[in-house]
């Protein structure tokens, strides 16, 4: 069965819903897992209902206007977390170890590849999780020059264990997969974490081509799909 990992992205402390990276508009999610837009209770709803691992975007500190971490460490003792806190460099890899399972590294943030390599360099495979940021089918990045093929190469030489595929044009619209973006990392496959957009009939269908994890929020947390399912 193709693993679900429930997405909470984090403003002002509270969990958040909104369409296509449109950060500006996003409002307090509503889920069926609890009855407030509060973090630790969605994830302890969350966890009653078969969860093991979340991720979570701490999008304060993705646009640099403050952070979440103090309920991203609450929840991340009661299910370990796969977080997002817009991560630049090696320097503060470390200092987001002692709040998340494992820390992501995405392409819209990073400052280099140099620093994706010291990344990997200093620290365990298990904790990092690279996530290819793409929007309108191209490579998201603030300071990387690469197009989605030469960022791809980089991943090949890098190996990690976990790649998140991310279509941010998706996220909230449950429009289903980019078939465009997932042929082209065809060949990472095994490693790939699928996100953006997805419906209870893309995960029939990425489930019969061998994807193993998918990120799911919107269609989780209106009870259209089930965790465990």
């Amino acid at each position: 069965m193709i693993k679900k990992i429930p997405v909470i992205d984090l403003k002002q402390h509270q969990a958040v819903s909104g369409k296509s990276g449109m950060r500006d508009t996003y409002q307090p999610l509503r889920t069926v897992f609890a009855p407030s837009a509060n973090p630790v209770e969605i994830a302890q709803g969350l966890k009653l209902n078969g969860a093991d691992e979340m991720y979570i975007a701490d999008l304060d500190l993705i646009e640099s206007q403050g952070h979440n971490i103090h309920e991203i460490k609450m929840v991340n003792s009661i299910i370990p977390v796969m977080l997002d806190p817009g991560l630049k460099d090696a320097e503060s890899f470390p200092f987001f170890l002692d709040y998340a399972y494992k820390v992501i590294v995405p392409t819209e943030t990073l400052k280099s590849i140099e620093e994706l390599e010291l990344i990997f360099e200093k620290y365990p495979k298990e904790r990092i999780v690279v996530s290819v940021d793409v929007k309108n089918d191209e490579l998201l990045s603030k300071h990387l020059d690469l197009n989605l093929s030469e960022f791809k190469e980089v991943l090949k030489r890098l190996n990690p264990n976990e790649i998140i595929l991310l279509d941010i044009t998706g996220v909230g619209t449950e429009k289903g997969y980019n078939k465009k973006l997932l042929e082209e990392f065809e060949e990472l496959k095994d490693k790939l974490i699928i996100a953006g957009g997805l419906n209870k009939d893309s995960l029939g269908e990425l489930e019969s081509l061998g994807i193993k994890k998918v990120l799911i929020g919107t269609s989780l947390h209106s009870g259209e799909v089930k965790l465990l399912d």
